[in-house]
């Protein structure tokens, strides 16, 4: 039996699980079903990603331990997969030991391959991004893309760093010839024309003053803990056994396709392929890039007070309408606009008027005839069996681009 291993993003646990978590649980879960359909071994994961900076924080903010604070919040993310009925097979959190464990042997396989070193630096980080950045990075105002009107802090310190300019001409080749394949097509030119720019040696680990003491320790540097979006991507590793499942890891990695968003497209098209690089280890083989939800027109935002809270749609409308509209009327790779209206119209139009005035009819007519009808299984075995595989074939016609990996 064929083995398929995909995995969700790791959402940040620093507040509530909003829509989009909804549309990317759904999409990845979706992938895992059709694979499952095909009769293949499938393992889906998700988790935490609990070692985040903006975690403490917000943690800080409302006065809660951050163990607690992040039981609570990751809790939440979880609840949602299974309101939405989407069947993660490992859920791994990121304060785990096991985690621990696994990235301190990452960390210890770089720095055996001479990847990581020590040096001060000084630069704009943003915490929402977990990310230093440069100053052509940021837009006219001097702020984040992904988070304007957030002040970016500006850091001093003494910490490690990885060798990301020693991959910059093996990154170009795998990503080039699809070896490690970028779906959609646009996203991977745009990785490629990142690399071709010059790639950067990156910061791996934080203080134990700014990190506040959370996180994974540094291998013998009890100053420093491990950053976060090192830590954070092993989650993929860690949930399936390495550095502590020998024989689970083997089965399971590499990943056969990353689902993320575009947000967080760098992490995973150059970063964490160039630590596995450094690492000795094999490399996943697609990272598929969806877009994001806009609500009203506008991007989704707690400053803007757009958020969208899933639990609420699910609770009032069901789950089923919810995972037929994010999947039969938003392309993954073109922003679209979510409206709670939009998805009642779908939902009375598609569902209640379309589906629903169907079944009726249909259950009228078999009440109908039902005195007049003979029964015969193997013709109609034959029937559902051909309308199967009607619907097999046009399932892999939407899924061939996955399956050329």
């Amino acid at each position: 039996m064929n083995k398929f291993y995909i995995t969700n993003a790791i959402p940040y646990v620093n507040a509530a699980p909003h829509v989009g978590h909804a549309l990317e649980f759904v999409q990845s879960d979706t992938i895992a079903r059709y694979h499952r359909l095909k009769g293949e071994d499938v393992l889906l994961l998700c988790g935490g990603d609990e070692n985040a900076l903006k975690n403490v924080q917000a943690a800080q903010e409302e006065d809660v331990p951050i163990q607690e604070f992040v039981d609570r919040n990751t809790n939440s993310f979880y609840e949602l997969s299974k309101k939405l009925n989407v069947q993660f097979d490992v859920w791994q959190k990121g304060s785990d030991q096991n985690h621990y464990l696994s990235s301190q042997k990452l960390w210890e396989l770089c720095s055996k391959n001479g990847d990581i070193y020590k040096r001060a630096y000084r630069g704009l980080y943003c915490v929402g991004c977990e990310a230093f950045y440069n100053k052509e990075d940021l837009d006219e105002k001097g702020e984040c893309l992904e988070h304007p009107g957030k002040k970016l802090e500006e850091v001093e310190e003494e910490n490690y760093f990885f060798k990301l300019s020693r991959y910059q001409d093996k990154l170009l080749k795998l990503i080039e010839s699809d070896e490690y394949k970028i779906i959609p097509e646009f996203r991977k030119n745009e990785m490629l024309s990142f690399i071709k720019s010059g790639l950067q040696d990156f910061s791996v680990s934080r203080t134990n003053e700014r990190a506040k003491n959370w996180g994974v320790p540094v291998s013998k540097d009890d100053s420093q803990r491990i950053y976060v979006w090192f830590d954070a991507l092993n989650i993929y590793q860690s949930g399936i056994g390495f550095g502590w499942d020998d024989a689970k890891y083997k089965k399971w990695w590499p990943a056969d396709v990353h689902v993320i968003g575009k947000g967080i497209i760098r992490f995973h098209a150059i970063y964490w392929p160039a630590i596995l690089l450094s690492s000795g280890l094999k490399l996943p083989k697609t990272l598929f890039v969806h877009e994001y939800f806009t609500v009203n027109g506008q991007k989704m935002s707690k400053t803007i007070g757009n958020v969208i809270d899933p639990i609420e749609l699910i609770e009032k409308h069901g789950a089923d309408p919810l995972r037929y509209y994010f999947l039969a009327k938003f392309s993954p790779f073109q922003d679209g606009d979510f409206s709670e209206d939009k998805f009642k119209e779908v939902y009375n139009a598609d569902l209640a008027n379309g589906l629903g005035n169907l079944v009726a009819r249909v259950a009228r007519l078999c009440e109908k005839v039902k005195h007049q009808a003979k029964e015969n299984k193997e013709e109609l075995n034959k029937d559902v069996q051909e309308k199967l595989s009607e619907y097999l074939k046009f399932m892999f016609l939407i899924f061939k681009p996955l399956e050329q990996t």
